[in-house]
């Protein structure tokens, strides 16, 4: 989570690019987000040099022997006139080609241009930049998505960022192995594809591959039990989809800078009539694990929806269309965990019963994970739940789990508490079993499809969960007079003594 003094640093970023004449936020965000990845660049080297010379193997360099100069922490500390030039003409142009030519990377780079013209502003963005703690996972995400709320339009079409340890909570419910390939129809800046890949670095580290800080403490993972992998990974594991071109560039720089060399990352709308049916990652029977939080929030118009999607689910609502999609794209046994709005659980429409029933009738709906209101504040206050699922097959019993608790507070400061039931989730979900999670009063239980189907395929948690209440026990009346008393006899005897102590 941001500080309020990261924040304030943002802010002042922001305020030097409109004072510093740049007042398209697009276009502030865009060459705050270069810079950002100038320095990231030159960490991920440091830090790959830094493995290299504990494990003496060698790794493919993102600076050149005769490229040191373009490094962040070779010109940071340039002077304005010397520093504009080198910046605008050969760290930019640097960019494109970082990645390997013909890497997706390099689609989105490839236009990449400085659009500050005066010195000083370059200078101070750059120092600004260089006190942001990139280091941090999570703080990045932040940073990325604390830019983007400036936009006017950011919000718009149910778009929000689905924090960190919510993906990751969803990345581990289905354990994706380096095999397999992963999506996400609405990848945003590819949080949960970036989270897939931390994931599988640290599962795959063996006990000699990890290497701690001596000062920090902090665990570096080499994923050294991945090397089978690499070129999957690098270049066949990733796809994403966004129509969003700001969100795409950032998503290209985040996979790369998490050891995704050429991500099929491409702007789309993936709901479109337009959106080619023989295209990778779209095509029926291509990925095997899809995660997602597809806008909730829009309509379309029928003519402009891809005609396979409302062959399964007539409706124009996005939210519904997304699942839809996924089944698509998912190939048969592969796995889906979507965080969808409660409307989708218990809809009266045609259209939300339908999809409810496709999911339960013609798939595996395996589990509802409800989460509080206000896990996506401050950004959204919308209830939401995980829907996890299988393509094909038919439902049997489908595992509920009551989340009250993730770690933070639930109103919009967002403070970390201890009161977490996210691990609990995860352990509940590893050893569920239908025939001892039947406790329909617990945080976790099971309900039979055929009660489901029974109830018109509702899926909200409050129609299968049972409350309890303890009867508290009352004392007669005849009890209480008799202690009102003894209290009466004792408050006299109390004044009786009192009065003789002082006569």
């Amino acid at each position: 989570m941001l500080t309020g003094a990261l924040r304030n640093r943002v802010d002042t970023l922001w305020t030097e690019f409109w004072t510093g004449g740049i007042a398209n936020p697009l276009t502030v965000i865009e060459q705050i987000t270069f810079l950002m990845f100038s320095r990231l660049l030159d960490m991920t080297e440091t830090k790959n040099e830094r493995k290299a010379g504990l494990s003496g193997k060698g790794f493919k360099p993102l600076f050149g022997p005769d490229e040191q100069e373009l490094r962040w922490s070779q010109y940071r500390n340039l002077g304005a006139a010397e520093m504009l030039p080198l910046v605008r003409d050969k760290v930019f142009p640097h960019f494109k080609k970082v990645s390997g030519d013909g890497a997706a990377f390099g689609e989105y780079m490839k236009d990449a241009q400085l659009m500050i013209q005066k010195p000083s502003l370059l200078v101070s963005a750059v120092e600004m930049i260089d006190d942001l703690p990139l280091g941090d996972a999570d703080t990045k995400g932040d940073l990325y998505e604390y830019l983007l709320s400036k936009l006017t339009t950011a919000g718009i079409n149910g778009q929000f960022r689905t924090p960190r340890h919510i993906i990751r909570l969803m990345v581990e419910l289905l354990d994706p192995k380096p095999d397999m390939t992963v999506g996400d129809p609405a990848c945003g800046t590819a949080g949960f594809l970036v989270s897939v890949a931390e994931y599988l670095q640290q599962k795959y580290t063996s006990s000699e591959g990890v290497w701690v800080d001596e000062e920090t403490g902090q665990k570096t993972y080499s994923g050294d039990l991945l090397e089978p992998y690499r070129d999957h990974i690098s270049n066949g594991m990733f796809h994403g989809f966004d129509f969003d071109s700001t969100m795409l560039r950032i998503a290209a720089m985040n996979l790369l800078l998490h050891g995704v060399d050429s991500p099929d990352v491409h702007y789309q709308d993936t709901l479109a009539n337009s959106f080619p049916e023989n295209y990778p990652g779209h095509a029926s029977d291509s990925l095997d694990i899809i995660l997602a939080n597809p806008p909730f929030k829009g309509s379309l118009d029928f003519e402009d929806v891809h005609p396979s999607l409302l062959s399964d689910v007539k409706t124009r609502k996005t939210e519904l269309l997304f699942i839809v999609l996924i089944l698509k794209m998912l190939k048969l046994g592969g796995q889906s965990a979507t965080v969808v709005p409660d409307g989708v659980l218990f809809g009266s429409s045609k259209a939300h019963q339908a999809l409810r029933k496709l999911l339960i009738e013609e798939n595996q709906l395996e589990g509802v994970i409800s989460l509080p209101s206000g896990v996506f504040k401050p950004y959204a206050g919308v209830s939401t739940a995980i829907l996890l699922f299988t393509k094909g097959g038919n439902t049997e019993n489908v595992f509920f789990y009551d989340v009250e608790a993730d770690g933070f507070t639930l109103d919009d400061k967002r403070t970390k508490t201890d009161a977490d039931d996210l691990p609990d989730v995860l352990r509940r979900w590893n050893e569920r079993d239908p025939a001892k999670d039947t406790d329909k009063s617990s945080k976790a239980f099971f309900v039979s499809a055929d009660e489901i189907k029974a109830n018109k395929y509702d899926l909200s948690l409050s129609r299968y969960k049972e409350t309890t209440y303890e009867e508290e026990a009352y004392e007669s009346p005849n009890v209480i007079l008799k202690q009102m008393h003894d209290l009466q006899n004792d408050i006299a005897k109390d004044m009786s003594e009192l009065g003789e102590m002082m006569a």
